[in-house]
This record gives structure tokens, C-alpha cells and sequence, in this order.
């Protein structure tokens, strides 16, 4: 019998340990080669493009000879502005990346030496970063779609006769929604967050190409899809695959999210959306080998911009 490749050491490709004795200078190295990979490492001015920039001795930051912007290594990223050393991201991107399941914030906080509000933060940071990657994504050939509800959880009272039906509306708190997932059998996974499945179908409209094959279960919400695409339905009441018809991969996100929830982060409510990013990118990448997703997630959050929602988060929003 074959070993799974999860379980194989082609699998692991990225030690802890390597990244935790790395020098602060070759830490910076590293950080060079990643975000300037067309240029090998020679800096490029966030400000103008320019390629003619020096490096001052003194200090670590570099100064663009075109517009004479100083800017260090950092600078324009979604690190932008940080306090802790170059190694530490590194770390924190290789222990974030090898949470299967997730990372939380919390036991990040605590490997990293930091607080919890850093942690938090710069978890989410990762989070945006991965999820740039769907951004203008479309998906073709055979598409799954299917809904599932996170978050609100209703804890019920501890005796039987003071117990409420949960699924009504009155007796929610509000804050549970619809995640939406459009997979692309053998591509990527787009999630939506909404209040219902209903406000799906417009959306499928715009993200899945005409002439795809759409696969979904027997909810009522889909069959307005019928008349856009090659709708194929899969009754889960009498079997959860019938000739081709299946909704499995969704599912497969669906359970890694649920998971994250109830193992992980607990409280997903309010950054619903960022959470399912994450585990949507978790998911697409799974069989890749842990130091590809090492480079993969530096090279997006070196790549993104100065993060609009998480710059200065706690001194608005604490």
C-alpha cells in the first residue's frame, strides 16, 4: 500500500528549526530574494519602479535614485510599518503555514513571544494575503456548489423543558451566515460569505463561465441555475453521488472549515470571510509540499499592498 503524501517526507520540506537559527541578516536575505525575485534580490522603489536604488551602510533601508524615496525592506508590503524583527515574520509565516487546520492567534502569540493583539493581528494579515490569490478568479469545466452556515453559535440550556428550537429565527443571535463555496473540480475554491444560499446564484453568475458544468444538491436555491448553465443535481437524502453527481469537494472545504471552528479559532463570526479565505487557499494547496506554501504565502504577503483594514487596527478598532 502507498504512502499518502501528507504522510511522506516529500512532504516536508520546511523545518521550524532552520527558520528559528537564522541570522537576522540572512533572515533580510531571504526577505530580498523573495520580494524582488525579478530583479534577484536587488531592491526595486515601492514609490516610482525604479530599479537604481542603493543600500545605506549604516542603516538597513535603501534610498531610490530616480525620486529619492527611502524605504526599507518592508516598506509598501502588508508588513509595512512593522516592529519585530525580519526573522520573526518568517517564523510566523512557517508556523502559520503548517497549521493544517489553522493557527490561532493565541498559540501564535505564545510561540512568537508577542501579544496577543500582535499575533492577532498579523494572522489576519496572512489571511488577506492568501486570499488575494481568487481575487478576478474565474472557474471553468466542472464547477460544485453548496452552502453551509458557520458561526452564532446557540449553546442550549442545561435542562430538557428549557430548551429552544435553534433553527428558528427568532431564536438566533444574529451573526450566523451562509458560506457559499464554488469549487472547481480539480482548481480552485471561491467562498462567499452572504445571509442565504438565495443570494448565491447572482454571483455564480459572474465568477463561473458560461458553457461550465454546475453540480449542486436538491435546495431549492439552485434551481434558478438551470437556466444559465448545465445544472446536475445530487439528491443527499437518497445518496451523495450518483453517476458524476456529487458535491464532495465542497464538502471537503466545508468540513476544513468546520474544523478551524470548533478546534481552532472558536469565535469566527465577526472576520467570517477572512477564515474561509484561508481555508479555501488551505484546501487548493493541500498537496503541496510545506515549503512551497512557505514560499507561496511570503511571496503574497511580500507582493500585497499596505493591508486598508489591518493597518492601525487596534488604535481604531481595539
Amino acid at each position: 500500500m502507498s504512502q499518502h503524501f501528507l504522510l511522506s517526507a516529500k512532504a516536508r520540506t520546511l523545518s521550524l528549526a532552520s527558520v528559528a537559527r537564522m541570522s537576522e541578516e540572512e533572515a533580510r536575505a531571504t526577505f530580498r530574494a523573495i520580494r524582488w525575485a525579478a530583479t534577484n534580490g536587488e531592491p526595486v522603489c515601492p514609490k516610482c519602479g525604479c530599479v537604481a536604488c542603493y543600500e545605506y551602510a549604516a542603516r538597513p533601508i535603501f534610498k531610490c535614485k530616480g525620486c529619492d524615496a527611502q524605504f526599507s525592506l518592508t516598506s509598501g508590503t502588508i508588513f509595512s510599518s512593522r516592529k519585530l524583527p525580519v526573522r520573526d515574520y518568517l517564523l510566523a509565516i512557517a508556523i502559520f503555514v503548517n497549521g493544517a487546520k489553522g493557527y490561532s492567534a493565541l498559540q501564535l502569540s505564545r510561540d512568537l513571544n508577542v501579544q496577543y493583539k500582535t499575533a492577532f493581528v498579523l494572522a489576519h494579515k496572512l489571511r488577506e494575503a492568501m486570499a488575494s490569490e481568487h481575487k478576478g478568479a474565474v472557474l471553468n469545466g466542472h464547477v460544485e456548489i453548496d452552502g453551509a452556515y458557520f458561526g452564532g453559535h446557540v449553546k442550549p440550556a442545561n435542562r430538557k423543558a428549557d430548551r429552544i428550537d435553534r433553527r428558528l429565527a427568532e431564536h438566533q443571535t444574529g451573526k450566523r451566515r451562509c458560506v457559499v463555496a464554488m469549487r472547481e473540480r480539480g482548481g480552485r475554491t471561491l467562498p462567499f460569505v452572504m445571509i442565504s444560499e438565495d443570494q448565491a446564484v447572482p454571483m455564480a453568475r459572474q465568477v463561473v463561465a458560461a458553457g461550465a458544468t454546475i453540480y449542486a444538491d436538491e435546495a431549492s436555491s439552485w434551481d434558478a441555475l438551470h437556466a444559465f448553465y448545465d445544472a446536475r443535481r445530487i439528491n443527499h437524502s437518497i445518496a451523495f453521488h450518483d453517476e458524476g453527481a456529487d458535491t464532495n469537494q465542497a464538502e471537503s472545504f466545508f468540513s476544513r472549515l468546520r474544523r478551524a471552528e470548533i478546534g481552532q479559532h472558536h469565535c469566527i463570526s465577526r472576520h467570517l470571510h477572512a477564515y474561509a479565505g484561508e481555508m479555501a487557499w488551505r484546501e487548493d494547496n493541500r498537496r503541496k509540499a510545506t515549503g512551497t506554501q512557505f514560499m507561496n504565502v511570503a511571496g503574497a504577503a511580500l507582493g500585497h499592498p499596505v493591508s486598508r483594514q489591518w493597518c492601525g487596527y487596534w488604535q481604531r478598532a481595539a
